[in-house]
């Protein structure tokens, strides 16, 4: 699994992983049981501390989307809730990426294309 770092971005790096991790669940590039890689392992890998990855990991068990287990360490879930909502947090950042496209005049349509386009892959 190679998960990339933008030092130069504002999110937060724990908050990259995180969304990294859940792109490539959503992708399929991790599959449902696929164990991660050790906080350890991955924190050497990108070059940073092993807290943050620590902290990744974390927010993905506390959001359903990974596992741990003490001797098997981190893997996905097999199966995630499906209640088709998207949390409070998510429903926020939705707000501002539409805000965002309006103010850049992008119309209603010109949006829903673009979600279309990046929701199929």
């Amino acid at each position: 699994m190679v998960i990339s770092i933008n030092d130069a971005s504002e999110i937060p790096i724990y908050q990259q992983i995180r969304n990294q991790i859940v792109l490539g669940i959503s992708d399929g590039r991790l599959a449902p049981g696929e164990q991660l890689p050790t906080v350890r392992a991955l924190a050497e890998e990108i070059g940073i501390n092993s807290m943050t990855v620590s902290k990744a990991y974390t927010l993905l068990k506390q959001e359903g989307y990974i596992y741990t287990d003490r001797r098997s360490g981190a893997r996905v879930r097999q199966e995630f809730e499906t209640n088709k909502e998207l949390s409070e947090k998510s429903q926020e950042l939705l707000r501002q990426i539409i805000s965002e496209a309006k103010v850049s005049g992008m119309t209603q349509t010109e949006f829903f294309d673009l979600c279309k386009r990046i929701y199929k892959g």
